[in-house]
């Protein structure tokens, strides 16, 4: 039976910084609704990886 492969990151760590800029940009340019909190959150999680 074949061993299993390392699974490998989908994103590098530069990539988290690249999609918090466009999530920054979608909120400044979206309406006050609820995707747009949704997309705060998710900006503010995505935080924590670029440290």
């Amino acid at each position: 039976m074949a061993q299993p492969t390392m699974a490998r990151p989908v994103f590098s760590t530069e990539d988290f910084g690249l999609i918090r800029n466009a999530l920054a940009v979608a909120i400044r340019n979206g309406e006050d609704n609820a995707e747009t909190r949704k997309l705060v959150n998710l900006h503010h999680r995505l935080g924590r990886f670029a440290r």
